[in-house]
This record gives C-alpha cells, structure tokens and sequence, in this order.
C-alpha cells in the first residue's frame, strides 16, 4: 500500500504532490486524537492564543506534515533555484566555514518546516552531515522510507557520502566514533528524553536530552542551529545561524544545562516567530497531552 502511494505521489510530480498532501493533512489531521496533544502543547506554551488562534495553528502544522510526506518521494530531484520549486539558502557564511574548518561539528535543528531536506541541503553545499533516523514498525515501510532518504541526500550531495545512524545505543556509539574522527553530526532536538535533565522550553521544565551538550564540550567543536524553512509548496529556505557559545566555566554538569537551556531558547525562538511551522504532536511536557499517544516522526 506505501509503495504504491509514494508512486502515485511520484507520478504527480513534486508541487502536486505537496499540494494534495497539504489537503490531505489539514482535512484529516485535526480530527485526529493525536491532535489533542497538540491544543494541550499549545495552551501551555502559547497562552495567549485564543481558541480559534490554536485551531488555526493546527490545521497549518498538519498542512505542512502532510505537505512533507508529499514530498518525500521528490526530495532528490529537487535544484537550487530562486523561484518554484526547489531550495536556497539564506547564508551561505556559516556553510562555508564549516567546509573550511572541517570536523568535529555539531548542528541542530527541531521537526520544523520539512526538516527531511536539512541532511540533503546541507550535502548539497559540501558539508557531509551525519544523522539519525527512527525505524518504522513495520520493516517494509521503514526499508522504502529509507530508501527514500538515502535517494535525497544522494540527489543533492556535493561531497563525501552521507552516514545515517539508527536511533539506539549501536548508533550512538558509532555517531561518537563519527565525531571523534573529525564527522559532522547534526541531530533534532526538540523530543522529549523521559531520563535527560529538566530544561526550561517556553516557561516550564520539559524533559531534554544533554547528548548534543555533552559532545559539544567533549570536542570542543562548533554548535550551529539549522532549519528548513517552507516558502510555498516544495519550496525550501535553509538558515543555518553562527555557532553557539560554548560554556567553559570548569564545572562539567553546570555547563551542560546552561548550553541545553541556549539549544532550547533558539528552538522556542522559532518557535515563536513561526508556532505552524513546528511539529506540535509530541509530548514535551511531564502531563502534556490529552491523547492516548503521541505521533511517532
């Protein structure tokens, strides 16, 4: 059945696809349990907002996922570009310091805008971004949706190949010993770790996970927000930010929590400035969430 759902997608060609899969998410998404985890995230984050407010933003969010999924057979195929279809980057600085200093470097990004395109793009302008990836249940989906992924970053990169790590404690040990041998790792960091440390994330204690801190003032090396940004449909706009300040105060656990809390307010800051264009189905919260489960992206 995906098969022939990403071939149908496939044959409409990319702004079809993303445009059918826009309808598709906002007509369905909302009426979805799951759905109630993101009006729960949304009264505790945004207060302010009113009901109708939060409805709208969630329509959006299922807009811009169902939008994604649309896309994801197409990932590859798209071109640089200034109009249409396709991707650019709004600075190109930070990308070419990086190829120019090399590893160890750590980039970060959140389920915001098409975050599949952030490995692609990045390879398309020679920086040979590592990742995670979290396998489907099912074997067959999570071969093809793979298969997928590997296409899109094949599609664009420029350089050096790129490695995908499974989620787990294999993969975290062989991204170490990425790192440790002068890689590029980049990792989302908006989901909740039940056993990482309470870090503030708009006002409240939100469970995070430390390893993106942890590795950063292990190597010393650069931290560089990232995200994709949707300007219409399969239309990209990288912003990659200058590195974070990395704390080096002589306590080892006092810095970890004062660059988690920098990670989290530079995610609270997009957030913010753009509440659709993140993935409102998680948990975040200890509490969070009415539904009886979250959205497993």
């Amino acid at each position: 059945m995906l098969r022939g759902a990403l071939a149908l997608l496939r044959q409409m060609g990319v702004v079809r696809a993303s445009n059918f899969g826009g309808w598709l998410g906002r007509s369905l998404g909302p009426w979805l349990p799951v759905s109630r985890v993101a009006e729960a995230n949304l009264r505790r984050a945004l207060p302010a907002l009113t009901k109708a407010e939060r409805a709208a933003v969630i329509r959006r969010m299922w807009d811009n996922l169902g939008r994604n999924v649309g896309e994801l057979p197409h990932l590859g195929a798209l071109r640089r570009c200034d109009a249409g279809p396709g991707w650019d980057c709004a600075d190109e600085a930070v990308a070419a310091a990086l190829r120019e200093r090399g590893g160890p470097a750590l980039l970060f990004s959140a389920h915001f805008g098409n975050w599949e395109m952030i490995l692609p793009l990045a390879a398309a302008l020679g920086v040979p971004l590592a990742g995670f990836y979290r396998a489907a249940s099912n074997p067959l989906s999570d071969a093809l949706i793979q298969t997928l992924r590997r296409q899109a970053i094949g599609g664009q990169a420029a350089g050096a190949p790129v490695v995908m790590f499974p989620k787990g404690a294999h993969g975290a040990r062989a991204a170490l010993r990425h790192l440790a041998h002068g890689g590029m790792l980049g990792m989302l960091a908006d989901q909740k770790l039940d056993d990482g440390i309470a870090v503030d994330f708009f006002g409240a204690p939100a469970m995070t996970a430390p390893a993106l801190a942890q590795l950063a003032l292990r190597y010393r090396c650069p931290v560089i927000p990232a995200r994709i940004r949707r300007l219409g449909p399969a239309r990209f706009e990288l912003i990659l930010e200058p590195s974070l300040a990395l704390p080096d105060s002589g306590d080892r656990e006092g810095d970890v929590l004062r660059l988690t809390r920098e990670v989290n307010a530079t995610l609270e800051r997009w957030i913010r400035a753009e509440p659709a264009a993140w993935l409102w189905l998680h948990r975040r919260w200890p509490g969070g969430g009415t539904g009886r489960r979250s959205l497993g992206v």
